[in-house]
């Protein structure tokens, strides 16, 4: 029996919850988590965990081991981070979280360059609009939209996010095209769900913000859907620039009301604090930052 990743597979059931949960973390079937468990039991001559078919418990043998499993493991991995760090070639595993929009059009194309540069390495990349956290959830590095406070972690400034306005040339000629927002009363919108409950387009005006509050003709949870759907010439489109970049420039877009468009929003790179962070990672963020620039125009 591997003891080690016998205890690695308990410390991940208990942190999950259940075996179904772990499987998926671990990445396999909650039939083998089942049995490294009931090893491990077996090997220890006591239950670690009582479970039925709604949820399970750790009895009092069960919290023992797995305080003390779970310091063994964070040692092993300090063991292990310490002699990568000696490494002077990037390698390993890299976990990076990003925007769901952005990390598909520019981060993951940038990484595909990055892997072939290091072959070493691996990256673990997370396409999603929630802020993960760093420490607790084991990421590397967190791309994130907006304002941040980095009150534990890094923060390094990477681009901007800017949003466009546009449609597709048929659109236009059947429905004119906006010069001011006051002409979006007399147009289609297409809108994304994570928006506000009232699906409002908010744009900067000369006498402050303007809201577009009309009933959108589309509402979608994916931006290439409403890419898809504003070529097809079902609306006007406000989404960011780097989904429609390719469409922009080849005419089957139309970008409007290009005075009014929201303020671009600071992108930044964040990572924790290490007075010594491993190659890979500086590597990495070094080459975000340096092909940025080739993606994104600032």
């Amino acid at each position: 029996m591997d003891k080690l990743r016998s205890m690695e597979i308990f410390v991940t059931v208990v942190e999950e919850g259940n075996f179904t949960e772990a499987a998926a973390r671990l990445a396999i079937s909650a039939v083998m988590v089942g049995k490294y468990v009931g090893q491990l039991e077996n090997a220890l001559g006591t239950r670690l965990l009582v479970r039925n078919t709604r949820r399970q418990s750790l009895t009092d043998a069960g919290r023992v081991f797995y305080e003390e499993a779970r310091r063994v493991l964070e040692q092993v991995h300090v063991a292990e981070t310490s002699i990568e760090r000696l490494r002077a070639t990037p390698a390993g595993t890299l976990r990076v979280s990003a925007p769901t929009t952005f990390g598909a059009c520019v981060i993951a194309p940038l990484t595909a360059v990055f892997l072939n540069e290091w072959p070493q390495v691996r990256v673990e990349l997370e396409l999603s609009n929630r802020r993960v956290d760093l420490v607790e959830e084991g990421f590397d590095l967190a791309i994130r939209i907006g304002d941040v406070c980095p009150d534990d972690v890094v923060a390094k400034p990477l681009c901007l996010y800017r949003m466009v306005i546009c449609a597709a040339p048929s659109y236009l000629a059947r429905y004119g095209t906006p010069v001011t927002p006051d002409d979006l009363r007399d147009h289609r919108c297409l809108t994304h769900m994570v928006w506000n409950a009232h699906n409002e387009w908010k744009l900067p005006g000369d006498g402050g913000e303007i809201r577009w509050q009309r009933d959108p003709v589309l509402r979608c949870n994916d931006g290439q859907g409403l890419r898809m759907a504003a070529i097809a010439g079902a609306g006007l489109l406000l989404q960011p620039e780097i989904l429609v970049r390719g469409e922009l420039h080849s005419g089957k877009l139309v970008p409007v009301l290009q005075r009014f468009l929201p303020v671009p929003r600071p992108i930044h790179l964040l990572w924790r604090q290490d007075s010594r962070p491993l190659p890979k990672l500086t590597h990495y963020i070094d080459h975000l930052r340096f092909h940025i620039t080739e993606w994104v125009n600032d």
